[in-house]
């Protein structure tokens, strides 16, 4: 099924979801089983698996040039996703970006997922590179995410990069894209940022799902504008615990969002990594609890591996 048809069967029923990491290369399913096993009886309607791009490092030659070196592998979105659905017999949501592939690449990974019975995607752009300080399309490739929206409407309605093919199959995918509560850090404003968040869902996409917050406020905010400005798809909340004292710099530092002050005196004031945790969990559970009664759409947890720590919110909060 759709994502957006799961939505609409729940009426007015909050779901949940999670999203998991694909292991590093020379990793195994079994991770992913591992992790996807005890989430299980909270019978979640689908699955996110992220996709990252290869990592870069520069490494310095005897002969004083360098040599570019890829790490952190990450591959196989596609047949985890296919995967998950056979174990499992829950759909899967690949992510799919732009970053490192041309059109014609995209279009053939959206043809495999397609023979594999995979019909909900989540549309991004994808970050820059860390060897790089801005995003820089692959030649030949779609340079935003409303592009890539696009592309992926164009095969629902069976136009493909080939023009000289004759009754080409329509696809059925189910389009996701990203929204950030907060703005994304290199949009100049909130209202700047949600009009690109509009040419998404002009461009064709049934849904959003967040980047992580963790002030309640800050959704019920975003959602309010984007109504406004007539974005009326659904719009997933995205959640993660805060686990350990370091997270309150370093989830700012790489998502770009706030902590809210009480959260932050709260995780300042606990003694030990047990009372940090604790304190982040009910920080959690509390958000989880204010919008499910909100009547958000589908509660969304991103994992980073840690499947008890997401139980335990799950069960005080369903």
């Amino acid at each position: 099924m759709l994502v957006t048809e799961y939505l609409e069967k729940a009426k007015g029923e909050t779901l949940v979801s999670f999203e998991v990491l694909p292991p590093l290369k020379g990793g195994s399913m079994k991770s992913i089983f591992a992790a996807l096993d005890p989430l299980m009886e909270f019978k979640p309607p689908f699955i996110d698996v992220t996709y990252h791009r290869d990592e870069l490092l520069y490494k310095r030659k005897n002969d004083g040039l360098y040599e570019r070196i890829a790490i952190k592998k990450r591959p196989g979105t596609e047949a985890i996703c296919a995967s998950i659905m056979h174990h499992y017999q829950v759909d899967a949501v690949p992510h799919l970006i732009c970053g490192g592939f041309t059109k014609d690449q995209t279009e053939y990974a959206l043809i495999t997922l397609s023979y594999l019975g995979i019909n909900n995607v989540l549309a991004l752009r994808g970050d820059a590179r860390q060897v790089e300080d801005k995003f820089v399309p692959e030649p030949g490739g779609n340079k935003f995410a409303s592009d890539l929206v696009a592309q992926i409407v164009a095969m629902n309605a069976g136009e493909y990069l080939d023009k000289n093919i004759d009754s080409a199959e329509k696809s059925n995918f189910c389009i996701g894209v990203a929204g950030y509560p907060e703005k994304h850090f290199e949009s100049p404003n909130l209202d700047q940022d949600l009009m690109y968040l509009k040419e998404k869902v002009d461009a064709g996409a049934d849904y959003i799902v967040t980047q992580m917050f963790f002030d309640n406020k800050v959704y019920f905010d975003f959602v309010e504008k984007c109504r406004a400005i007539g974005i009326n798809v659904p719009i997933i909340p995205g959640l993660k615990p805060l686990t350990k004292r370091y997270q309150l710099n370093s989830i700012p530092r790489k998502f770009f969002l706030n902590m809210p002050e009480d959260l932050v005196k709260e995780v300042q004031a606990a003694k030990t990594s047990k009372a940090i945790k604790e304190a982040g969990v009910a920080w959690c559970v509390a958000q989880s609890q204010e919008l499910k009664a909100a009547g958000v759409p589908c509660l969304h947890y991103y994992t980073m591996g840690d499947s008890d720590t997401i139980v335990s919110i799950i069960r005080d909060v369903v």
